[in-house]
């Protein structure tokens, strides 16, 4: 299961972002000039007392009129209820009980999603009392907050990351390969999905996904048992008003946080997008396994080095993810169809892989051997143990002197020796530097 994501719903100005940036901590403002990586904040990574998930903010509503704002209020809700498994909605304390609240709520109620309800600008003690009346709301019991002042935010965590105990998947859906296809409209992502299913004609079921555009297809083949998500294309952001764009991404994202495997399709006649790096940066930085697949390849004259030139220029606008995998097919005339699944296979294997702590550190001492931390701030990193933590990322803790010592080219020549030794190309993996005394 990938992470649980939370989304925040509620009206304008009750303090959504307010909420939402005090939720996501110091990594909103973690300036990373990584191309492909997107600094829009629509998601980020949250973490309460071991429990890790996804944060999304459902976006700001334009206050024009109480219509407008009712009718995007319910859009917002819908988006929630579709893609999140744990709402908040967030009300405001100072203002009171309003009819959009109420209609939200009802919405809300009929999905049977948990909800916590958040009263906002609680600021002081005399002002809990304005709670009382969200009772009203017949979602439960409120709990109330200051998101400015970072009051009550312990209380509602444990609310919310309560409901996750129930969410397991189940056992059946952990033996699928998740694949999730992205990339823009008409890259040929359905045909290749069609072609795949067909080819196999072994169709367990059409289950209509989580959301309306986003499909699971499941499949069983030679190579494994796969289950195909199916994105909605992507459209820029001039073609279509920005609200439903922020929506489609959001489906997206979390398309690409459930599954295993993120497949980037890139048309072989057009350039790679901006969205296109933007969305698989996503990926990127969920460290998730991924493929990039070149379709409509018949359409391209070539000679013996067309393919490798196209390759390499994909590769250095997404050079941020050196270690994802290629693939040219024509989903159209089935040219390397069959390659699909196997390399995707050997994406997710390295994706789950398990490496023993014994050569682990052996490894290591020798990298460090070879080359010494730098010095950073009068302080040179000692590095005394490594142990793997988790796959699905392959998660690495490093127990060492002091984090604050670790400059982040460094962090990439560690990550680099461990990728030559057991090699994980097609899989991001995440390294976690804690302090341990000696």
């Amino acid at each position: 299961m990938g992470k649980p994501i939370v989304a925040i719903v509620g009206r304008p100005n009750v303090g959504k972002s307010t909420l939402f940036n005090k939720l996501a901590g110091k990594r909103i403002s973690i300036v990373q000039d990584t191309p492909g990586v997107t600094r829009d904040r629509i998601y980020a990574e949250a973490e309460w007392l071991n429990n890790y998930f996804t944060i999304i903010d459902t976006g700001g509503i334009e206050p024009e009129s109480d219509d407008i704002i009712v009718a995007q209020m319910r859009r917002q809700a819908q988006m929630a209820i579709e893609t999140a498994d744990v709402i908040i909605f967030i009300v405001d304390g100072k203002q009171g009980l309003t009819d959009a609240d109420n209609e939200v709520a009802l919405m809300l109620r009929k999905s049977k999603k948990p909800v916590v309800l958040v009263v906002n600008k609680i600021d002081k003690q005399l002002d809990e009392a304005n709670a009382f009346e969200f009772y009203n709301l017949g979602i439960g019991e409120p709990v109330t907050i200051s998101a400015s002042q970072a009051l009550g935010l312990g209380d509602m965590l444990d609310m919310v990351v309560e409901n996750f105990k129930n969410l397991g998947t189940s056992d059946e859906e952990e033996e699928y390969i998740k694949m999730a296809m992205v990339g823009k409209p008409n890259v040929g992502k359905s045909s290749l999905i069609n072609r795949l299913l067909g080819e196999e004609r072994v169709i367990v079921s059409d289950i209509p996904g989580t959301t309306r555009d986003a499909i699971d297809s499941y499949l069983e083949s030679e190579y494994g048992k796969f289950i195909l998500i199916d994105t909605a294309g992507l459209r820029r952001k001039s073609k279509v008003k920005e609200e439903i764009e922020r929506y489609s991404v959001i489906r997206t994202l979390a398309a690409i946080e459930r599954a295993d495997v993120c497949v980037l399709m890139v048309d072989a006649t057009e350039e790679l997008s901006d969205q296109d790096e933007k969305i698989i940066g996503y990926a990127h930085e969920l460290n998730k396994a991924i493929l990039v697949i070149v379709n409509k390849w018949d359409l391209i004259e070539k000679d013996d080095k067309t393919m490798n030139s196209f390759k390499q220029k994909l590769q250095y606008k997404l050079s941020f993810m050196a270690y994802a995998q290629y693939l040219f097919i024509s989903a159209k005339t089935g040219q390397r169809v069959n390659k699909v699944l196997i390399e995707a296979k050997k994406c997710y294997e390295n994706y789950s892989k398990r490496v023993s702590t014994g050569v682990l550190n052996e490894i290591v001492s020798k990298a460090v051997l070879m080359k010494e931390p730098p010095v950073v701030a009068l302080k040179r990193l000692k590095i005394y143990y490594v142990t793997q933590i988790g796959s699905k990322p392959p998660t690495f803790v490093f127990f060492v002197n002091d984090p604050d010592a670790l400059h982040f080219s460094y962090q990439r020549y560690l990550e680099n020796k461990l990728r030559e030794s057991f090699d994980f190309s097609g899989t991001g993996i995440k390294t976690i530097f804690r302090e341990r005394k000696e």
